[in-house]
């Protein structure tokens, strides 16, 4: 990916990151404009879904440029980023066609920041956190697990066992005592396993691993043969990169803070005892946060005849709910104003994309489309 950057401001006065054509919009454009009126807000949706697409994209972009470049309006479209797996599959490309189209079209297909590529980064690392406790629970003794988790600091010549922020989370969880998060020494036995074993049931285990191609054969594998895995072996497989939860999550959210909590709640297996086992149960909420750090920022395009376009997050409406992202239309309502439009795509069909964006998106938003 090329990364030459240059700062600079465009027209609506967003702070914003130029590479190639594009532009990442900087948090400070987004908090610069928290009291700022919103503009009318409009879905695209359509009827039949077909395998090469019904022209949804092609449509929100043509009415932007209506509104925009012909009618002098201040109009911004909120598209959702292309997974590769369409893109090289039957339906082809998502920056709509003929004269309505994003630009540059090569770019917006092809990776573009890698916010896809990070979504899987995130999905894979909870997969392997994941993976690697259930392999050190299965082989050591609750003392050793415990003192691997809670090793012990010295400070000020005192000896503690401090919990990090998503450890106290699960004492809290767990009810046990809250002053055991500045100290886990304080913690009996019988608490220390609780805190220390998530006891993860392998046949429920709910997370997958994604990869942003259509690879049939990755469908359905086999994990754990190796000699080191002592015999570990389940049966998973891997989605699309867009069907992550995670996907989903970061187009739900409206900024770094909420996504941190957001990834913390994602239920990825189930205890023997039929408890839900999160991301913040295994103490990789954070790291998946971080490497999403940059993928909370829409991307700045424009359409051919020069008209905004936010792009933001991709997931799929036949398995997530299938909408660009509540930060991207929030910002984009902000820079139109009272007077503007904003333009956004409900994936799919109506049947799913256009029924999620009212029962899933415009509840996490709090909008409604005028």
């Amino acid at each position: 990916m090329r990364t030459t950057r240059t700062w600079c401001r465009c027209p609506m006065e967003m702070h914003i990151a130029c590479v190639c054509g594009f532009a990442w919009i900087l948090p400070t454009a987004v908090s610069r404009r928290q009291d700022s009126s919103l503009g009318k807000y409009v879905v695209v949706t359509g009827v039949s879904p077909t395998p090469l697409g019904e022209g949804k994209s092609t449509l929100t972009v043509g009415l932007c440029q209506a509104l925009g470049a012909h009618l002098g309006l201040r109009a911004v479209a909120c598209v959702r980023q292309p997974s590769q797996g369409p893109t090289f599959g039957i339906k082809g490309g998502a920056a709509g066609g003929g004269y309505s189209q994003v630009i540059p079209m090569d770019e917006f297909n092809l990776h573009l920041t890698g916010d896809i590529h990070a979504v899987a980064a995130a999905n894979n690392l909870i997969a392997a956190a994941l993976e690697a406790r259930m392999f050190h629970e299965s082989t050591q003794s609750d003392e050793a697990l415990f003192n691997r988790l809670f090793p012990v600091r010295k400070s000020g010549g005192e000896s503690r066992r401090p919990l990090a922020p998503g450890q106290a989370a699960r004492l809290e969880k767990l009810g046990l005592p809250l002053e055991a998060a500045r100290d886990a020494e304080l913690l009996n036995s019988e608490q220390r396993r609780r805190l220390a074993r998530l006891d993860v049931d392998p046949d429920q285990v709910s997370w997958r691993r994604v990869l942003d191609t259509n690879d049939r054969f990755l469908r359905s594998i086999t994990i754990g043969q190796g000699a080191s895995e002592k015999g570990h072996t389940r049966e998973t497989g891997f989605d699309i990169a867009v069907a992550s939860e995670v996907m989903a999550v970061l187009a739900l959210a409206r900024d770094l803070r909420d996504l941190r909590e957001r990834l913390g709640r994602m239920v990825v297996a189930s205890s023997r005892a039929g408890e839900p086992v999160t991301a913040e149960d295994l103490g990789v909420a954070g790291a998946a946060a971080a490497l999403l750090r940059d993928a909370c920022q829409p991307t700045l395009m424009q359409t051919l005849e020069g008209t905004p376009v936010l792009v933001h997050a991709g997931p799929f409406a036949n398995i997530a709910h299938g909408n660009s992202s509540v930060a991207a239309d929030l910002l984009a309502l902000r820079l139109a104003g009272e007077e503007g439009v904003v333009v956004t795509e409900a994936g799919f069909g109506a049947d799913i994309g256009l029924e999620k964006f009212c029962a899933i998106k415009c509840r996490a938003s709090g909008l409604a489309p005028d």
